[in-house]
């Protein structure tokens, strides 16, 4: 039987903490930041938690 692969692409995007969440960047924070409020614009910066709805199928992703 071969050994699972991780899913390169998903390994780039997410981290996995100690708790077992994962994190990733927002979303939204590419382009067309005139249309947005500084308030959006501030709150979009740095990382979150995903949500515990796709947390199950991302991590599978993550440990094969």
């Amino acid at each position: 039987m071969p050994k699972y692969k991780t899913h390169r692409a998903s390994a780039k995007r997410f981290k996995k903490t100690a708790n077992g969440g994962l994190k990733s960047a927002n979303a939204y924070t590419s382009h067309r930041f005139h249309g947005k409020t500084k308030k959006q614009r501030r709150q979009l910066r740095g990382t979150s938690m995903m949500n515990h709805t796709t947390l199950k199928t991302y991590t599978q992703l993550l440990s094969r």
